[in-house]
């Protein structure tokens, strides 16, 4: 059994830097000031906030202003479909998203459709990839907004949100992008994103729980979720997170600043589990898309298993991984994105998902590949 954790779950969350952490200390101690004092103490608060929003801003090739500080991924995913939605609700009510969405969209949209909105969600191909040209086709004149992931949390896909915005751009609808798992680890440039609104959350990428990033391209109308205060410019009210505000900028200015010498390293031991895991475990398949998934995540499926049984013996050996989104955990359907990827009951049910982090090693790898094709041919043995 390893000595320490073996952590390959950093799609679920990842731990906070501790020059993440160093930075956030003085507004947790210190700096405590509310943001909308106007004495000293809230100054100073208000002055970390501006920085943290324009250090963002850098990394995503966006005006300052255009950044909106929420509480989580889910909430900037809500404010973002819910704010456009309703505020277009006159124009018309027809929203398109993908059948493969984290379920802080899915659920948002099943949502307003108990309000009279339409929502189309388009199909995806064995690989998980959303059809550009399907998008196009799916607008009509009473398209409010169309919403597709950056990255599916799942199996990796890359969406082809670029070529989806610029025909939102195109069609004049607005774009939103689900950019969480693609925080820290492929390129946030709006502009060359052709991206109207683009969700992030700080724990994906080293930074703190409990913060939330939306950006909001200017002019883009968007409806309040709650209401208060007039922070953020009135588009989210409440009393900012300062600790986490500025956890969240140093966190992905870190992260983008290191992207060059960690993805490659993380694409490596990725290729790794994938090729050692397809060629030892007999009846395995890869999901998600062969070359185009992000460089950490290495996503299958074992027919004849249970994902859950494998997940608990790998836990016994210290070694942490997920059967796909921790927000279905306990769930014990396959998952949505699988079964839109055409995998029958009987392979989707048998679900592993490895997410490589920056502290993971070859050795680390060298572990897994030795340890789970004997849990496999065990659990297997178990079941006949």
């Amino acid at each position: 059994m390893p000595e320490r954790l073996i952590y390959l779950d950093h799609a679920a969350t990842t731990a906070l830097d501790p020059r993440v952490l160093e930075a956030m200390l003085p507004y947790l101690t210190s700096d405590y000031g509310n943001a909308s004092s106007i004495y000293t103490l809230g100054r100073r608060a208000m002055q970390a906030i501006d920085r943290a929003r324009e250090e963002i801003a850098a990394i995503l090739n966006c005006r300052p202003t255009e950044i909106v500080f929420t509480g989580c991924g889910s909430e900037s995913d809500n404010l973002a479909i819910k704010g456009v939605a309703l505020a277009a609700r006159n124009k018309g009510q027809h929203i398109i998203t993908s059948s493969i969405e984290h379920h802080a969209v899915l659920h948002t949209c099943h949502y307003l459709e108990r309000f009279g909105f339409n929502v189309t969600y388009l199909p995806v191909d064995e690989h998980g990839l959303v059809d550009p040209e399907a998008v196009e086709r799916a607008i009509t004149a009473e398209t409010v907004l169309v919403s597709v992931m950056y990255a599916n949390n799942e199996i990796g896909t890359i969406e082809p949100v670029e070529e989806i915005g610029r025909i939102c751009r195109q069609r004049k609808v607005p774009f939103h992008i689900d950019a969480v798992q693609a925080g820290g680890a492929l390129p946030l440039d709006v502009k060359a994103l052709n991206a109207d609104l683009l969700s992030l959350s700080a724990h994906k990428f080293y930074g703190p729980k409990g913060v939330g990033i939306l950006y909001v391209r200017q002019g883009v109308r968007l409806l309040p979720q709650l209401q208060g205060g007039s922070q953020e410019r009135g588009r989210r009210a409440g009393t900012e997170n300062v600790a986490g505000i500025v956890g969240a900028a140093t966190a992905l200015r870190l992260a983008y600043e290191e992207l060059e010498q960690v993805q490659p390293r993380l694409r490596t031991m990725r290729d790794r589990l994938i090729e050692g895991i397809l060629s030892r475990v007999p009846r395995s398949r890869l999901t998600g898309h062969p070359t185009r998934r992000l460089a950490n995540n290495a996503s299958f499926c074992f027919e004849g298993v249970e994902g859950e049984s494998i997940l608990l013996n790998l836990d016994l050996l210290n070694i942490a991984a997920s059967t796909g989104s921790a927000c279905t955990s306990g769930s014990v359907e396959p998952s949505h994105v699988l079964v839109a990827l055409g995998l029958p009951p009987e392979w989707a049910r048998g679900s592993l998902r490895l997410t490589l982090g920056k502290d993971n090693s070859e050795e680390d790898v060298d572990t897994v590949l030795t340890v789970l094709p004997g849990i496999v041919e065990k659990l297997r043995s178990l079941a006949s």
